[in-house]
């Protein structure tokens, strides 16, 4: 499984306000952009969405900037790929198929209303039905390991993830005063 790059500069916009030294302390997209060599244009629209998430708390203006709305122990990592991911489609007969309900059902996968069509990427168009759909039981095997791989991103926090922050504000230029 792959995430998209939206949810990968999601994880990485938390990862940095995670070990800024001073959690209060207000901080630039720009700054996080910089540190991370990606488009502040992409960022923005990453940090909205955890703001409407209420992860992030953003304040705008002159001395404006982003913080963590919480305490990094409190933000699950598998929450959030499930808010960021579009869907979970490993193969294309997901888009149409009661397995993906199934991960749904099970509630890892809460958010279901930003599910997109599966597209066939070479063309631009939707993808084609498989022949063998109704009696491939292979969708069963990728819904099985898609719900292990949630349930191990479910099993971490932030916090978990920043345990080593010492080294993480090394390598972000991140250092105390």
């Amino acid at each position: 499984m792959r995430l998209t790059q939206y949810s990968d500069f999601a994880l990485r916009v938390l990862i940095y306000l995670a070990t800024i030294p001073n959690n209060d302390e207000l901080v630039r997209i720009d700054d996080i952009a910089k540190s991370y060599g990606i488009s502040k244009n992409h960022l923005t629209k990453v940090i909205h969405q955890l703001s409407k998430l209420k992860v992030v708390d953003s304040a705008r203006g002159k001395n404006g900037g982003i913080r963590l709305a919480m305490h990094p122990k409190n933000i699950n990592v598998g929450n959030i790929v499930r808010q960021t991911e579009p869907d979970f489609f490993v193969v294309a007969c997901f888009a149409d198929e009661p397995a993906q309900d199934d991960l749904m059902t099970d509630n890892l996968m809460t958010n279901d209303l930003r599910k997109i069509k599966t597209l066939d990427l070479s063309v631009g168009q939707p993808a084609m039905s498989c022949v063998i759909s109704p009696a491939c039981h292979l969708k069963q095997v990728f819904a099985e390991a898609t719900k292990a791989f949630l349930q191990v991103l479910d099993s971490y926090t932030l916090a978990d993830i920043i345990s080593n922050a010492d080294e993480l504000r090394h390598c972000l230029s991140l250092y105390d005063g």
